[in-house]
């Protein structure tokens, strides 16, 4: 017999909803930041009590850390982490692998690496001529070899020229446009939002299609102020956290 659900239990399934959300996000950035160092989360007791809320509501919250592919049940173990998630800092203006490299070797997949005739709106955002010609660059980038961004890189042709004889599966592209052109690095503007993984980023990432995808929109300058890099980065969410300190 179909029965209709009362107000008072509607209620309750949003409540139940609502604290599983707000104990999934203080737990997942406990797992993010490896706060449980045999990887085993505690029981579903203890956590109900620390988040003063049901047995029911914990489950919630597990399940859907569970479906984001950090977490999972292994049977005479517990709840255990299988997600190995690093932070990605915002506070400098630094290459992929001199942003990880205390989480282990960077590499890169040169997909491609030649010069083209620049898009308009990126001639426009690199400050050249409509009919100005760039070097386009696009990898695969790998944490300990597993993907973990594909990157679409347009820059300036004279800076960009130099670093096709360079060594761009081992090198940060910022140090090598550093060492080539004997000018630092200054300052970016940055974008940054979410998608789901088309089916071209899914193959080449690893990821089933639809997956959740950060995408990193940077133009970097020269310590000059001329714009020199424009950047569109496609960022594995599963794979990378990302952390900024920032004033008020």
């Amino acid at each position: 017999m179909l029965w209709a659900m009362s107000s008072s239990q509607r209620t309750e399934r949003r409540l139940r909803a609502d604290r599983a959300r707000q104990a999934a996000d203080v737990i997942r950035q406990q797992v993010v930041r490896r706060a449980f160092p045999d990887g085993v989360l505690p029981d579903e007791r203890f956590l109900a009590a620390e988040f003063s809320v049901s047995r029911n509501s914990i489950r919630e919250a597990l399940e859907l850390l569970r479906e984001e592919g950090l977490i999972d049940r292994v049977p005479g173990v517990g709840t255990v982490v299988v997600a190995d998630k690093v932070e990605h800092g915002l506070n400098q203006l630094m290459g992929l692998a001199e942003t990880l490299h205390e989480h282990g070797e960077v590499t890169n997949d040169v997909r491609a690496a030649t010069v083209i005739r620049a898009p308009s709106s990126v001639a426009q955002r690199l400050q050249l001529p409509a009919d100005a010609h760039v070097v386009y660059v696009e990898r695969l980038r790998r944490l300990n070899g597993l993907p973990l961004s594909l990157d679409l890189t347009y820059l300036a042709l004279d800076v960009g020229e130099p670093l096709l004889d360079e060594d761009l599966v081992n090198r940060d592209i910022f140090s090598l446009i550093e060492q080539t052109s004997g000018q630092r690095l200054g300052t970016a503007s940055m974008a940054l939002e979410a998608v789901n993984a088309d089916l071209h980023s899914a193959t080449v990432l690893e990821v089933p299609r639809g997956a959740a995808l950060m995408v990193v929109e940077r133009l970097s300058h020269f310590a000059s102020g001329r714009p020199v890099d424009l950047e569109f980065i496609r960022m594995r969410g599963d794979r990378l956290t990302m952390r900024a300190e920032i004033c008020r």
